[in-house]
């Protein structure tokens, strides 16, 4: 008797141990499925943060974030793709977010800046840069700093920070080109068009520099093209903005010929030409 009493407590330890067992096998199994899982989402992540059309990344990442709101890698993840989709509100509010919540850095805050940039909301972008430590330095750090400085026409500080910037990267067509082009606003027309040129120098795709080249000459009564590499289609472009420069400093005839030449160039029918020629001449 007294050995079938032991037995029974026996048996319910054995049967314990054995659901612990199974528990923990369970455990282990359902633990394996969530570390794939979390290496699918990261990989479909990482594709929808540069191949994917940034609103549906969006949408997922309002979806998963939704979901997970405490995740900022799900968080930063949505700003990224606001910023993308170039919904410039929208992104500043969710990288305001991000910098608020834990594991946030001075990247994020940088990025929060940059989307205020985008949204025109420089008295903000400078506040939030402000609160960057001077020790940060990176190439976007420096590139937002001179742009608020230009707003608020700090052109000391602009200089300043445009040239670090120059210095913090090896592709630095586009900020020479934002430099060029606050040279441009502060009427230092020479000192613009060496900007340009070096910006184009640097990337010869920039059109825009391009264009912003052709501003700062012919605002100093220099109505010829610039010695740049352009397609037939960019030079009759370059030419029809030389010809509105022209106009809005009186000089019609240079104008007129202007506009006839960049319609003449363009492989096309260079429909904006045309019209300003014709309200030119009146016809």
């Amino acid at each position: 008797m007294r050995q079938q009493f032991l037995i029974a407590p026996m048996l319910v330890c054995g049967l314990v141990l054995s659901a612990c067992e199974k528990e923990t096998e369970e455990e282990k199994v359902e633990r394996t499925y969530q570390e794939v899982n979390v290496i699918d989402e990261t990989n479909l992540s990482e594709v929808l943060l540069t191949a994917a059309d940034p609103n549906e990344a969006v949408a997922y990442f309002q979806g998963a974030a939704s979901k997970n709101p405490d995740r900022i890698d799900l968080q930063r993840g949505l700003a990224i793709s606001l910023t993308r989709a170039k919904r410039t509100t929208e992104a500043a509010s969710a990288w305001k977010k991000v910098t608020s919540m834990k594991g946030a850095g001075n990247v994020d805050k940088v990025e929060y800046a940059d989307a205020l940039v985008r949204s025109g909301n420089w008295s903000q972008a400078k506040t939030v840069l402000d609160s960057v430590p001077p020790t940060y330095e990176t190439f976007k750090r420096y590139r937002l700093e001179a742009l608020v400085a230009d707003s608020r026409e700090d052109w000391k500080r602009a200089d300043h920070f445009y040239e670090t910037a120059v210095g913090l990267t090896t592709r630095p067509g586009g900020v020479m080109n934002n430099w060029g082009y606050s040279k441009l606003t502060r009427g230092q027309y020479a000192e613009a068009e060496r900007l340009f040129t070096d910006a184009i120098r640097q990337d010869k795709s920039l059109f825009t520099a391009k264009n912003n080249l052709v501003l700062a000459r012919t605002a100093q009564g220099n109505y010829s093209l610039p010695v740049v590499p352009m397609t037939q289609v960019e030079r009759a472009m370059l030419l029809n903005t030389m010809g509105i420069s022209a106009v809005k400093q009186g000089d019609v005839a240079t104008a007129k010929n202007l506009f006839r030449e960049a319609i003449s160039t363009h492989p096309q029918h260079y429909d904006e030409a045309v019209r300003s020629l014709r309200a030119l001449e009146g016809t």
